[in-house]
């Protein structure tokens, strides 16, 4: 059982997730605005926080900049209708650990909380680091081995997220709901995205630090030690 704070302003939809959650075993708490849901996170320990981006008051964004400001680490699901790949970075450098994009069906929304719990909660960072990879998230700069590498917005997007979650395998569908709408990519323009990075990422003649699994996914693999 997990303490689950849900921030939505749509109070059937809010009545909803809380049934369902419930039915799981888990304590509920349910607010409508961004501005009862900081005085919430001041005074409460949660488990997870399933948030909506579009709330009175204050944004989930902006609930979701002052919660990590404060060195809050719980993990965050954040429900919204925006699609396009600027939004989902600025919810990303925000903070969030996951997406739902609405409408959704209550199954997933479990499915995506489970997932959530099984992460350790760590602060978040600017940083990400794997071998001699690092990514910084402010100034979107890559370098390997201390040499800067070029990539472009979606391939920088897929990068972030692998080093986010090193050796967590991503479906070609998970990428597409993440990173693109979905009416513009396919599990083929994943794949040739994926092989564009490993082209600026990898050493000539190493493994690939990006594994695939075959009928799976996608996996960043750190090197060996």
């Amino acid at each position: 059982m997990a303490r689950i704070l849900v921030i939505e302003d749509n109070a059937d939809l809010a009545d909803d997730i809380k049934r369902w959650l419930e039915g799981e075993q888990h304590k509920v708490d349910c607010l409508g605005d961004g501005v009862r849901a900081l005085e919430y996170l001041k005074e409460y320990e949660y488990d997870a926080i399933v948030m909506d981006w579009s709330m009175p008051k204050l944004t989930g964004i902006e609930v979701l900049k002052q919660f990590r400001s404060t060195g809050g680490v719980t993990p965050v699901l954040m429900l919204t209708g925006r699609r396009d790949i600027t939004d989902k970075e600025q919810g990303f450098e925000a903070g969030t650990d996951d997406y739902l994009t609405k409408p959704f069906e209550l199954r997933e929304l479990s499915l995506r909380i489970a997932a959530l719990l099984r992460r350790p909660a760590l602060p978040p960072s600017d940083q990400l680091t794997v071998g001699g990879l690092v990514l910084e998230r402010k100034t979107r700069r890559v370098t390997k081995n201390g040499n800067e590498i070029k990539l472009m917005t979606k391939d920088f997007a897929i990068l972030e997220l692998l080093m986010t979650y090193p050796q967590k395998i991503f479906s070609a569908e998970s990428l597409i709901e993440r990173i693109w709408s979905d009416d513009e990519a396919s599990p083929e323009v994943v794949r040739k995205h994926i092989n564009r990075i490993r082209t600026q990422i990898d050493n000539e003649g190493d493994q690939s630090l990006i594994r695939t699994v075959h009928g799976v996914g996608y996996a960043l693999q750190p090197p060996s030690s």
